[in-house]
């Protein structure tokens, strides 16, 4: 085992709890039926595809890039300034990791400076090697793309590296790119594809330093 990488919504930060609940703020304002089953198509994926899914549902007139900056100004309201929860377990994780020698790297379908800005300000970002966004990569998870360039920057192969995730198309994206997922399961439950995708199914970020620590041999 030579690396370790994360994704960030939903298993650095528990923001996805609060993008939900942002949305059905905005939903019930205007009217928005099903928001909660929309926002878990959207787990894991960049704001392109993210915006189309909404088209999708809702038809092409839907106002999103409206509804979405209202959403987007209540998160940070809430968000901004440290105020992000962290997922319990997450810098204790880390400093294991660290005092193990095994890297870490973020792949996040977020944007690179909002990413940047939450690590910054969650007081993680110097625990990390490389960071890897959805605005630097060609193709969204479920694809590799996301996670074949954190390998590549970390100069590690896949197969020698563990994914840290918490949805669905998280973990195709890392199974695609040959490496080792570990779901830590957040909005989304385990389902039967996940059980046969992911290397295990954790309830916390505790758990998953007794894994590595007892599984994963140290290369």
């Amino acid at each position: 085992m030579k690396a370790v990488v994360f994704d960030m919504d939903g298993v650095i930060f528990d923001s996805e709890t609060l993008v939900f609940r942002m949305w059905k703020v905005v939903a019930e304002k205007y009217g928005v039926a099903d928001i909660e089953e929309t926002c878990r198509a959207c787990l894991g994926i960049n704001a392109t595809v993210t915006r189309e899914i909404f088209f999708e549902r809702y038809g092409q007139d839907f106002p999103y890039d409206k509804y979405k900056k209202e959403m987007s100004d209540l998160f940070h309201a809430n968000a901004a300034g440290g105020k992000l929860p962290k997922k319990p377990g997450i810098r204790e994780l880390l400093e294991y990791l660290r005092r193990e020698n095994i890297k870490t790297a973020v792949a996040s379908s977020t944007r690179r400076d909002l990413v940047t800005r939450e690590l910054e300000e969650g007081g993680l970002l110097s625990y990390f090697d490389e960071i890897v966004c959805g605005d630097m990569v060609s193709r969204s998870k479920p694809e590799p793309d996301i996670y074949l360039e954190a390998c590549r920057r970390l100069q590690e192969r896949p197969e020698d590296c563990y994914a840290i995730e918490d949805s669905y198309n998280g973990i195709r994206s890392a199974k695609r790119a040959g490496m080792h997922p570990i779901m830590v399961p957040d909005q989304a439950a385990p389902t039967e594809e996940m059980e046969e995708l992911a290397d295990s199914i954790l309830p916390s970020l505790h758990e998953v330093q007794q894994y590595i620590d007892k599984n994963c041999k140290k290369i």
